[in-house]
């Protein structure tokens, strides 16, 4: 069905009517936005960033993307026929698609990031996805920080009221009129050499303040149980 949606999109020439819909819904949506200041701070220092956040989170942070529309922010976007549609979108929201396969190994995705890091100060990645396991953070943010010199930067993204889809990530898309919290994390710097312990404990670091963050803030917005 959504590819059939897709190829409709493209060929009938609908993503402008898709790109505004979704505009005015982001529109009805209030955001509040904690701690930007320490990322625009190293931005502004010409310091390369990947922004971790989870894939679940995903949706509450597009409209907000805008905001570092100056730094080019790169996102990896399949290159599947859907890609092709949400490539489109995405970058008329403020985002630049990297395209390459996550769900194939990984590789050619976080090679094309590293790539796109080469000459840009910014990309955003799902860490837990394309496919989870939820909240789990795969090895790839870890190997592309390496390569790439650039810090990790989390941010936790929670909203009042949602709906909870039944994806394998139990994905949010907040309700019309809810509120966005939006919070930035302290940075992770990433050696570029680190053994198989301290890589797996670097892993096991971001992971654990992801789901920390993120539980404390669903808490503060109202939720009394883990999404």
């Amino acid at each position: 069905m959504w590819k059939r949606l897709s190829e409709l999109a493209i060929r009938y020439g609908l993503i402008p009517l898709a790109h505004n819909l979704i505009r005015v819904y982001l529109g009805l949506i209030r955001k509040t936005v904690l701690e930007e200041d320490r990322i625009l701070r190293v931005l502004e220092d010409n310091q390369k960033v990947v922004i971790a956040i989870l894939h679940q989170r995903m949706f509450g942070v597009i409209g907000y993307a805008q905001r570092f529309g100056r730094f080019s922010l790169g996102a990896i976007i399949s290159q599947s026929r859907d890609g092709d549609m949400i490539a489109q979108i995405v970058s008329r929201l403020g985002f630049h698609p990297v395209r390459g396969s996550s769900s194939r190994g990984g590789k050619a995705a976080l090679d094309a990031l590293v790539a796109y890091l080469d000459g840009h100060l910014a990309a955003v990645h799902a860490v837990d996805g394309p496919r989870g396991p939820k909240g789990e953070v795969k090895a790839g943010i870890i190997r592309m920080a390496q390569r790439s010199g650039a810090l990790i930067f989390p941010v936790f993204i929670s909203a009042n009221r949602a709906w909870i889809l039944k994806s394998w990530d139990r994905f949010l898309i907040p309700k019309p009129f809810s509120r966005i919290l939006i919070r930035w994390g302290d940075p992770l710097h990433v050696p570029e050499h680190l053994t198989e312990t301290a890589f797996e404990a670097m892993r096991l670091t971001l992971e654990a303040r992801l789901r920390t963050n993120q539980a404390r803030d669903d808490l503060a917005m109202g939720w009394d149980h883990p999404l």
